[in-house]
């Protein structure tokens, strides 16, 4: 019996980027993001284990070698614009994110449970791993280019910041592609 169950829901991918290794957090934006088991080839966050960071500090001690949840950052193109609202601004560009993927069609996206899967019509599959919670480095990122904007970022994205990624299956993302999200089959904790 499956243990994940097909939501219903897809989300068409408008944006693909990735962020050099050794650089800042601005992505590069690409048509296409070929992806192995260790993530994106040359990527800041490439890698199937990594040094924990202050987001598990209550865990590990930083720099502790763990399991690399966080190859990809997705984003909602509906929570991006609300994003932009609350920052007085026409648009937030998911370069300055650190964004790999942005998604158009999922409702209520930075929330969708843990351990869910996004396939891709070549078998391509990302298991979620949480929600993404805002930090002052896009906001350093977004400052660079529109002064007095950067402190904005982190209050405006609260909710809002879309979630960390890992490939579960190799394959390509390409801009237009459709990711179908599959759902754990199970009821929500209830202790």
């Amino acid at each position: 019996m499956p243990v994940l169950r097909n939501s219903g829901f897809s989300g068409e991918i408008t944006w693909l980027g990735s962020v050099p290794a050794g650089a800042g957090l601005q992505a590069v934006p690409s048509d296409a993001l070929p992806l192995g088991f260790g993530g994106i080839a040359g990527e800041r966050h490439e890698g199937e284990n990594r040094a924990s960071c202050v987001r598990v500090r209550n865990l590990h001690p930083e720099g502790t070698e763990i399991r690399n949840v966080r190859q990809l950052t997705i984003l909602s193109e509906e929570e991006l614009v609300l994003i932009a609202a609350d920052m007085g601004m026409a648009r937030a560009d998911p370069a300055h994110l650190g964004a790999t993927v942005v998604l158009r069609g999922i409702p209520d996206f930075t929330f969708v449970p843990p351990s869910s899967r996004l396939q891709g019509p070549d078998g391509v599959t990302l298991t979620v791993d949480m929600e993404n919670r805002p930090c002052v480095l896009p906001g350093r990122e977004i400052e660079k280019d529109h002064a007095g904007f950067g402190a904005r970022f982190k209050p405006a994205a609260r909710n809002r910041r879309g979630i960390t990624a890992w490939v579960e299956r190799p394959g390509t993302l390409s801009l237009g592609d459709s990711l179908t999200l599959f759902v754990p089959d199970q009821r929500a904790w209830a202790p």
